[in-house]
């Protein structure tokens, strides 16, 4: 992981909002609490991704998310992970969605930095 990562790095996400982001409510069809998180750790990979050496990713270990107000299938809701803090491989983010009406979700993330090939071996060892 490169040392340029630092408080501040931002990526940005979005997503139309489609039947399989949806639960329904009603007569209708709102964007999920848990395609919500989804697309927030996207936008946390994304913000990581410039930084990663070759043979890195990134797992995700705590969310921690309000989800405000409600997006109609057909909307559009932009995700913005903010990195806070950088400890060693461990990687905190600042998170908030918005829609067309304003603040849908809000919280925070955190992912830690892995060794791909390490993960591959750990997994096969489950697997097993």
């Amino acid at each position: 992981m490169s040392d340029q990562l630092t408080p501040g790095v931002s990526a940005s996400l979005t997503w139309v909002v489609a039947e399989r982001h949806c639960t329904r409510r009603g007569d209708h069809d709102i964007f999920s609490t848990p395609n919500l998180v989804h697309l927030i750790e996207d936008a946390a990979i994304e913000a990581l991704a410039p930084y990663l050496a070759d043979g890195q990713g990134s797992v995700g270990s705590k969310v921690e998310i309000a989800h405000v107000a409600p997006t109609l299938k057909g909307g559009k809701v932009t995700a913005t992970a903010t990195v806070t803090e950088v400890d060693r491989r461990r990687v905190a983010f600042s998170v908030l969605a918005e829609d067309d009406n304003g603040k849908v979700g809000e919280g925070t993330h955190e992912r830690f930095v892995i060794d791909l090939d390490k993960f591959a071996a750990k997994l096969q060892g489950l697997a097993s």
